[in-house]
């Protein structure tokens, strides 16, 4: 029987994060915190809940910041130490225990499609979920989770979907199909960013488990607009030869790549923070009077 568990995460970091300039101009948009931690950091988390051990990174030159964050910072923890901030130096330490991070290098900007194929001798003959880091999922199970458990009960590949307001179809890739069992769609349509007459409301956000065949797929797609491999492509194809499952998780999803996006995350997971809910609250009353 295939192997259906799945232990690696790729997560495509190369992009230049243009739509927070200037603040991205030396930080890369991957670190750049909601709250206090870096938006990636949330994405391996949830990686590491799903049961994934092997986090793959997929970065560009001058993405070196990101691997050091998942390092030990050896000056920092014995500055911690000195000054007696045990508690902060092991949360620290944490970090760097979370899974073990592997990077690849993306050499030039080709598409999604092309930075999971950079993946492909790391990840090997084996399921794995690609994990886009400007989707901040906030779940009791974790996203990648619920795709992966549906991946072991019927071993095709899986999206995640959420539905979406007709008036913004525009803006996703839209899948459409039949549903099989609860919050599940066999996949018969998917179309990136529909001008007119999309198929259905329900969008594909950043999470997919994928069977280790959508590399020989990425192979073969050829290039789209700007010369890209776009793994939308693969994904019909997919679809069309062996069969995708579309999921509808459970949960709230913030895309942090958009600047308003952004901003409701960073309130969101503040409000849950007990030291910091009853003062932004009042000054929510505040500024909205």
């Amino acid at each position: 029987m295939e192997n259906r568990t799945i232990r690696k995460a790729v997560i495509p970091a190369a992009g230049l994060g243009t739509r927070f300039l200037p603040a991205t101009k030396a930080v890369p948009k991957e670190l750049l915190p909601i709250v206090d931690t870096p938006t990636i950091q949330y994405i391996v988390a949830e990686a590491v809940a799903a049961g994934v051990r092997d986090v793959i990174l997929v970065v560009a030159r001058g993405k070196e910041s990101i691997v050091d964050h998942f390092d030990i910072a050896a000056e920092l923890e014995a500055h911690l130490e000195r000054t007696g901030k045990h508690e902060l130096k092991k949360q620290m330490r944490s970090i760097a225990q979370m899974a073990n991070v592997i990077t690849v290098r993306q050499q030039e900007p080709l598409g999604l499609g092309h930075a999971v194929l950079c993946a492909r001798d790391v990840v090997g003959d084996e399921p794995f979920v690609v994990m886009l880091g400007d989707d901040v999922i906030d779940a009791k199970v974790p996203g990648a989770k619920q795709l992966a458990d549906c991946y072991a009960r019927h071993g095709l590949g899986t999206v995640a979907l959420m539905e979406v307001p007709r008036e913004e179809t525009p803006m996703y890739g839209i899948a459409a199909g039949s549903e099989i069992e609860p919050r599940t769609v066999r996949v018969d349509r998917l179309v990136e960013k529909p001008k007119q007459d999309p198929p259905s409301n329900l969008a594909v956000i950043g999470r997919y488990v994928l069977p280790p065949r959508i590399f020989q797929v990425l192979e073969q797609v050829h290039p789209g607009v700007g010369g890209e491999i776009q793994l939308t492509d693969a994904l019909a194809v997919l679809a069309r030869e062996e069969g995708l499952l579309g999921y509808r998780f459970e949960g709230d999803r913030y895309d942090a790549g958009d600047r308003l996006g952004y901003l409701k995350a960073n309130l969101a997971f503040a409000l849950k923070r007990p030291e910091l809910a009853g003062p932004l609250r009042e000054l929510m009353k505040e500024m909205s009077r």
